[in-house]
């Protein structure tokens, strides 16, 4: 296994957990982000105000980019076991 190869395999993991991890991230920043400026505007300091809004959002963002997240994550794991087959 060449340092070339190991180095390719590692950016496409890291591109993979990028796209995979990021939709549900940026939903949870925007949400808290919301939240956080609706509870400054009413000073409502409640801790789980922001919580289930926030669950919510993310349940729902991979509800919705579930299907691509598989995808992504079954494509990536074909790649790796043909890699390891021509090994």
């Amino acid at each position: 296994m060449s340092i070339e190869l190991v180095a390719q395999v590692m950016r496409d993991a890291f591109l993979r957990i990028l796209l995979v991890a990021g939709p549900a991230v940026l939903v949870a920043l925007i949400v808290g982000l919301i939240i956080s400026i609706f509870q400054a505007t009413t000073q409502i300091q409640e801790q789980t105000l922001s919580f289930v809004p926030k669950l919510i959002a993310i349940f729902l963002t991979i509800l919705l980019t579930g299907n691509f997240m598989l995808n992504l994550l079954i494509n990536f794991t074909k790649s790796i076991f043909k890699i390891i087959a021509t090994m």
